[in-house]
């Protein structure tokens, strides 16, 4: 058992110390971002470079503090014992009432997390796009939004305690494997429910209806043996001036959407944006993304179950404090798994790229897309290679740009 136990505090030591590291390196990489590579300087003015920076720095500072300030919580509250004595406090003030007290340990680490979380959120996602200009929303609105996806993770995180806790207490020795197919399975639903259950909570959807669009789709439907019934637009200019666009869905909920603020860009800059969505579709990213995600879910839950053995060992039922744990782990675990799971998105996004330029054969259209994308989102045009490395999910805009002009020669 001391064997067994020591495996475990080296493990969890590893993984704490992983982070930190990974969280010093990307605090240190945000406050002091090194020089900016002379080569975006072809294609962006020195002034809009310095802003691109200034305004990425913020958000960059206030996720690492925020994921701190979580993790430090949560790791005080576990090993420093506090988890196990509000356990008992809870055990003893509802009459030893054990699904009430898991409920209610829950609840209790479910509101320091959010609260913790709540001043970042509020500034990085109100204040700060105020101040450069992004959002176009009211404080009410932003509230109502707040409010909205709040509740959606209380009731989804309250529905997933009590599933977690269920199968720990059904299948106390092979609750890990359970765990990780209704994990699996509730990623297949996600991305099936998604578009057509909680995107319409937060915004309004409707078909494109500019006729060179339409034919446009056609054509590239038509050329790249992509079935596209759905191009919606979305209303994202109540909220921000920010452009984007993404392909989502699985099955008959497949469909592409294009922020109502990208209809601004010439016509042969949203061609190779369309293209680009239905090079992810060609190339079954989201379906691949859900596979890899339901692998490593099996990997992740048999770590957990390792991970977890200090605290429960399949005797008797699992104790509240036990959620605590999981939340560390999964929390630092996502945290060090960043640079894996941006990689696979960044390769994602070339395939995508390339199919683009093959279905529009306009490399010219293209660069111009990534330089307006880039000037309009005010992206840092020279981000610094750790931060690239650990946190970006798309290449950046240089490095696309590069792509796209190769590609044209």
């Amino acid at each position: 058992m001391e064997r067994g136990a020591s495996a475990q505090n080296v493990f969890w030591l590893g993984l704490m110390v992983i982070a930190g590291i990974f969280a010093v390196l990307y605090l240190r990489s945000s406050v002091f971002p090194g020089p900016i590579d002379p080569a975006v300087l072809k294609y962006f003015s020195p002034q809009l470079v310095k802003n691109g920076r200034a305004y990425s720095q913020v958000p960059r500072i206030l996720y690492i503090v925020g994921f701190l300030l979580q993790a430090g919580f949560l790791v005080w509250f576990v090993f420093g014992g506090c988890a196990r004595r509000w356990q008992d406090w809870l055990m003893a003030r509802t009459g030893q009432n054990y699904w009430g007290s898991v409920f209610l340990f829950f609840l209790t680490v479910w509101l320091v997390l959010t609260l913790l979380n709540l001043p970042l959120t509020f500034y990085n996602s109100y204040v700060w796009q105020h101040r450069w200009g992004f959002s176009t929303e009211s404080l009410p609105a932003w509230w109502s939004d707040y409010f909205k996806s709040t509740a959606l993770d209380f009731l989804l995180s309250a529905a997933a305690v009590l599933i977690v806790f269920w199968v720990l207490n059904r299948w106390p020795r092979t609750w890990w494997l359970f765990g990780a197919i209704l994990f699996g399975l509730w990623l297949i639903v996600q991305d099936v429910l998604w578009p057509v259950v909680v995107a319409p909570l937060f915004n309004h959807f409707r078909p494109v209806d500019n006729p060179a669009i339409t034919g446009m789709v056609h054509d590239l439907s038509l050329k790249s043996g992509v079935p596209v019934k759905d191009v919606l637009v979305m209303d994202a200019s109540r909220r921000t001036t920010k452009v984007n666009a993404y392909f989502t869905g699985l099955g008959k909920t497949k469909r592409i959407v294009l922020y109502d603020t990208l209809l601004k860009f010439p016509l042969d800059e949203i061609r190779a944006v369309v293209a680009h969505e239905m090079g992810h579709w060609q190339k079954r990213h989201v379906l691949i993304g859900t596979v890899l995600g339901i692998l490593g879910g099996f990997i992740a839950w048999r770590l957990l179950a390792f991970a977890l053995h200090p605290w429960y060992t399949g005797a008797g039922r699992a104790a509240p404090q036990v959620w605590a744990v999981i939340q560390l782990f999964f929390l630092l675990a996502l945290f060090v798994t960043n640079p894996v799971q941006n990689a696979i998105s960044r390769e994602m996004e070339r395939q995508a790229d390339q199919v683009s330029l093959q279905l529009t054969q306009d490399p010219q259209a293209e660069v111009r897309l990534q330089i307006d994308l880039a000037k309009q989102n005010l992206t840092d045009f020279s981000p610094p290679p750790f931060i690239v490395w650990f946190g970006y999910s798309h290449p950046t805009p240089l490095q696309r740009i590069k792509a796209m002009q190769g590609a044209g020669k």
